[in-house]
């Protein structure tokens, strides 16, 4: 037991010399640090409201405690069943068209030669990352009314009548998809070239003495170096399956496609701010964290069965 708090003791004083000597690594650490526990763990403690009746008046400690009552209410209320749906069926189109776009971009970018054209082009699709969603949404709107310029062009083209895109409820989710993979996907791309700025180029020089041609280089050397990259995003992206994205959605919802628009983020919004439903919100904002982190474990154990390395 003395030799043990010797070596508990020895291991403690290497480490303290460590941070001493890396002291400005930590430093440099310690106001991300601070940003992560005062914005995300200390707000966590909030989440006790979900078990409770919240009152403003009463406090956290004070109000009554009513264990699951709002998570049974999350299943019986039906529009909550029809947020849910939204939120889900959004996510799977995003998953299914816009997680697609930047690898393949990534790939299309591998292949241009001159360097000049290429980093041009990372440019231009890297631009719309920077612009906010309010601006993106605002010229969205410009274009897309009754008097727009994708009206105007499909009257002088085709010959078609004005067509409410922002109004019909069945171009709500192509909309919300569309405008991710034109201000997402070039930023997205950035990853997957890091990945294959890794590849070693004798690679593809021995792939040509073989005979492979670009297709099948593509296939044998390109997809497999990121492939380890594209599983580990998908996990990520399972994780935030319920998390459709607050900014976008707000501002793309008016009363005309609320019944398709309305996702559990501005369900909870609305909810909890506008309707002061306190313990209902948080018990729903609960929920779906509890489902992303049960997804993000579920698909890295599926990721380690098929012999990936996983988020963890």
């Amino acid at each position: 037991m003395i030799a043990e708090s010797v070596s508990g003791s020895s291991r403690r004083q290497l480490l303290l010399t460590r941070m001493w000597k890396e002291r400005y690594l930590y430093l440099l650490l310690f106001p991300g640090l601070v940003y992560f526990i005062v914005y995300k763990y200390l707000p966590m403690a909030g989440n006790m409201m979900a078990f409770q009746d919240y009152s403003a008046f009463q406090g956290f400690w004070d109000s009554e405690w009513v264990g699951l009552k709002h998570f049974e209410r999350i299943f019986q209320d039906k529009e909550v069943l029809r947020v849910l749906w939204n939120t889900l069926y959004l996510s799977l189109l995003q998953i299914a068209f816009a997680f697609p776009v930047p690898i393949v971009l990534a790939v299309m970018l591998n292949e241009v030669r001159r360097e000049w054209f290429k980093r041009l082009i990372q440019s231009i699709v890297y631009l719309p990352h920077f612009i906010s969603w309010v601006v993106v949404i605002g010229m969205v709107t410009v274009f897309l009314q009754s008097e727009g310029l994708v009206n105007k062009l499909l009257h002088v083209l085709f010959g078609i009548g004005p067509v409410a895109f922002l109004q019909e409820p069945g171009w709500f989710m192509p909309l919300v998809v569309l405008e991710v993979i034109w201000k997402e996907s070039g930023w997205g791309t950035i990853l997957f070239l890091a990945a294959l700025a890794a590849v070693d180029p004798s690679q593809y020089e021995a792939a040509v003495i073989d005979g492979a041609n670009r297709w099948r280089q593509i296939w044998h050397i390109t997809l497999p170096a990121i492939r380890s990259t594209i599983v580990i995003l998908l996990i990520l992206r399972l994780g935030s399956v319920l998390d459709s994205g607050f900014e976008q959605i707000f501002l793309m919802l008016n009363p005309f496609n609320k019944s398709v628009g309305d996702v559990l983020d501005t369900y909870v919004y609305v909810k909890g701010l506008t309707e002061s439903d306190y313990s209902f919100a948080t018990a729903v904002g609960l929920f779906k964290s509890l489902v992303g982190l049960l997804l993000i474990i579920g698909a890295n154990r599926l990721a380690k069965r098929f012999g990936e390395e996983g988020v963890f």
